[in-house]
């Protein structure tokens, strides 16, 4: 196998550099939209009433978001299991157990985290919101694929149920913590991926076993393995460290660039734009026509 991070690291796991290019990638949106709420008119107009209450603004289309979900799904496993390059590769304990296996193993806790992390979103949503959202559940799914990405081939089945089971609650609790700060992202990528992202590299460090680490990393004996299965807190040392360098790293580079952005008037468009819609003012027509009649159908249901 030729993984992604080098082999003279002794304390990384399989496809720990993807998580930490998410994880760069979303500590970056949460500087630009706290750039925004500092310099400019704060979240997006709307987005908050003037008791500071969440206002849920309509999305596009409900059908796109799970298609792009599922598209999503489907690339994860070139993501994960794909990340292994070689697949005929015996291993040292049998010519029937090999890298095949490594990578099974990997598309196995890869789908548990993304299913158990969608369901335990479905219905802990359902109890805190009183209401079924499909929106939900497909973050919430996300939200599980990358929390396991960082140790997916190096922990069993049952502890990926455990990471996504986690990582829904991590998600619905960032998503909390935003809506009390007035931090308005969209995506919800830097709760999912930062979030979930950050609880997906603990994770790994508490779960990560010591028969598969010697088999995805061969021939460096003594490599640190997770604290929870006898492996000591070098590795869970390590993965603190690293979030906290994604973070310092980001911030003073992707600060500066937002400032940069902000001080040239590109951070943000204008109130007019932003009303009338960026379909209008920057490309030239509606992408969308909405039939407003959420009125008419509450009186009807109310008449029933």
């Amino acid at each position: 196998m030729q993984p992604r991070v080098s082999q003279s690291t002794p304390c990384v796991t399989p496809d720990k550099n993807s998580v930490a290019v998410l994880m760069k990638t979303r500590v970056s949106r949460l500087l630009s939209a706290s750039h925004r709420i500092k310099n400019r008119n704060g979240p997006r107009i709307g987005r908050f009433d003037h008791a500071g209450r969440v206002v849920t603004l309509r999305g596009h289309s409900g059908t796109l978001v799970v298609l792009g979900t599922f598209l999503l799904w489907f690339g994860w496993y070139g993501f994960n299991p794909g990340s292994f390059i070689n697949i005929s590769k015996s291993y040292e304990s049998g010519s029937y157990y090999g890298q095949w296996s490594a990578i099974g193993r990997t598309a196995v806790t890869t789908t548990l985290a993304g299913c158990t992390a969608a369901l335990t979103t479905l219905f802990g949503k359902r109890l805190l919101a009183g209401h079924w959202n499909v929106t939900d559940v497909c973050n919430g799914l996300l939200g599980g694929f990358a929390a396991i990405t960082g140790g997916c081939s190096v922990v069993d089945p049952w502890a990926a149920v455990l990471c996504g089971f986690v990582s829904a609650w991590v998600l619905i609790g960032c998503n909390k913590l935003a809506e009390k700060l007035h931090y308005d992202d969209p995506l919800e990528a830097t709760q999912l991926h930062g979030g979930c992202g950050s609880w997906g590299i603990i994770f790994t460090a508490l779960f990560a076993k010591e028969a598969y680490v010697n088999e995805v990393y061969p021939g460096q004996p003594g490599r640190p393995y997770g604290l929870f299965m006898g492996g000591g807190a070098r590795l869970l040392a390590a993965h603190i460290v690293q979030i906290l360098v994604i973070v310092a790293w980001v911030s003073v580079t992707m600060g500066t660039l937002f400032f940069i952005l902000h001080k040239l008037k590109l951070l943000r468009i204008s109130a007019e734009e932003e009303m009338a819609g960026m379909d209008m003012t920057s490309h030239g027509g509606l992408a969308y026509v909405y039939t407003d009649h959420e009125d008419e159908v509450k009186k009807q249901l109310g008449a029933v």
